[in-house]
């Protein structure tokens, strides 16, 4: 038994440092969860797709939206989670355009057909390029940012201020959120992207509102409130009693648009 003891041990060890090496060296397939499927024109009328062309020169394909009559004037930028592509948030491009908002869905980089790999820094060029396109209309623009695309929106909110800020479903940063999916890894310790949004939302000034479930597993409610407590500009908060991370309300839900269209009107 003594004999066997040390062997055992060493053998366990080496299989965790195996794990962890392996998580480490795949960790963005982990975090990045794309549909690379190429993305038809929008089933969604007047729309249109458009190009986006980032600043290391990548042409990203995206979706406008055109508002419905009355138009209020203002433009929604929607960045997406970490899976999926633009097509799985047409409901939501369809309930803000009838509401009388322009909408411009975005896809990162290696989503939705697009070209590149998908890193926190790549998608900080995506959402300047997406940004840029909305400017040239100049119309007033609302960032919309879902889960991981809270981050990337509350990152381009600190260079350019937006006339308001919805995060849905935000996380305080990322390895608070991978050590909810993923308790038995040092999560915080192998990150090679941090989205720090917590820390980054205290540096912005706009009107800010937080739209979260409380029956959330991915991201649980109590990281989405402590993003909105760390809000450095005037915030409030849409809690959605018994909503997880990825139901409907969270498309075309009356509580999510009517957060959007507030932040229109301020």
């Amino acid at each position: 038994m003594d004999v066997w003891a040390p062997r055992a041990a060493l053998a366990l060890t080496l299989v965790v440092a195996l794990v962890i090496g392996l998580v480490w060296l795949f960790q963005r397939r982990l975090i990045y969860l794309p549909d690379r499927t190429p993305v038809p024109d929008p089933p969604l009328p007047g729309a249109r797709t458009v190009e986006l062309t980032t600043a290391d020169g990548l042409r990203l394909a995206a979706w406008f939206v055109p508002a419905a009559e009355p138009r209020r004037g203002v433009s929604v930028l929607v960045a997406g989670g970490n899976a999926g592509n633009r097509a799985h948030r047409a409901p939501l491009a369809r309930a803000l355009a009838a509401r009388g908002l322009s909408v411009l869905l975005m896809d990162y980089r290696g989503y939705g057909g697009n070209p590149g790999t998908p890193t926190e820094a790549g998608l900080a060029l995506d959402v300047r390029a997406a940004r840029d396109y909305l400017a040239r209309s100049g119309e007033p623009i609302v960032y919309f940012g879902e889960s991981l695309g809270a981050a990337v929106v509350t990152e381009l909110a600190v260079e350019h201020p937006p006339a308001g800020l919805l995060l849905r479903s935000p996380f305080t940063d990322l390895a608070a959120a991978g050590q909810v999916n993923y308790p038995f890894l040092p999560v915080g310790l192998l990150l090679w992207d941090r989205f720090p949004v917590a820390e980054r939302l205290a540096e912005v000034r706009v009107p800010t509102t937080v739209v979260y479930g409380t029956a959330d597993t991915t991201v649980p409610p109590e990281q989405s409130r402590a993003v909105a407590q760390a809000a450095g500009g005037p915030v409030r908060t849409v809690e959605i009693p018994g909503a997880g991370h990825n139901d409907p309300v969270f498309l075309t839900g009356e509580e999510l648009i009517d957060a959007v269209v507030k932040l229109a009107e301020r």
